[in-house]
């Protein structure tokens, strides 16, 4: 049986948060990417009308730095050793390039929050909700929205602005986001709940 849930108004300060929008993620020659053309096409449209706002967008990107960090993470999986501060694959992917004054937060696990100081930078811009969109759902994007519940931020999952390279693990945890953590919502309906945020 479901739960019975609320759906959530989006606060007066909405941050974007991209979620390892990199290359490493969103291009197929890195064993760790698929090719997502459609999702960096709708991450554009929303990065587009943060910026026409004037409202704070946040980027993720995962380092290593040395081989102390994430020890049993990268043990599990090899890939993730590509990911290093000379590699070209932990670059923002160039069609979601940055602004000035847009940020760029560097993780070495799933969640966006894990040992970064990504909720004192979100509380400095009196950020009170998110949009948490990037790759993958079932790992970083999930791992993010339920630590961004539990920082207390209302939190939106534009479904077409996040992707998977597994469809059935795509969708089991978007249903299992917007039953408990957060409102997965279509990409025209949270340009509406931006636009109304800021009463445009």
């Amino acid at each position: 049986m479901d739960l019975e849930r609320n759906a959530m108004d989006m606060g007066n300060m909405p941050a974007l948060l991209l979620v390892d929008m990199i290359n490493g993620f969103t291009n197929s020659a890195c064993s760790l990417g698929s090719d997502c053309p459609d999702v960096v096409a709708a991450n554009a449209v929303l990065l587009s009308e943060f910026r026409r706002l004037g409202l704070p967008i946040f980027y993720t990107t995962v380092v290593f730095h040395n081989d102390d960090q994430a020890k049993v993470f990268r043990g599990r999986i090899d890939a993730l050793n590509q990911l290093t501060p000379d590699s070209n694959w932990v670059k923002v992917d160039p069609k979601l390039a940055m602004q000035e004054g847009e940020v760029l937060i560097e993780k070495q696990w799933a969640s966006s929050f894990h040992q970064t100081d990504l909720h004192e930078q979100l509380q400095a811009c009196e950020v009170d909700s998110l949009v948490v969109t990037g790759l993958t759902t079932s790992g970083c994007v999930r791992a993010t929205v339920v630590d961004g519940l539990q920082y207390d931020y209302r939190v939106f999952v534009p479904r077409e602005a996040v992707g998977d390279r597994n469809q059935d693990a795509h969708q089991a945890n978007l249903f299992d986001m917007h039953a408990k953590y957060a409102d997965v919502i279509s990409l025209d309906e949270a340009i509406k709940h931006i636009r109304r945020s800021q009463g445009k």
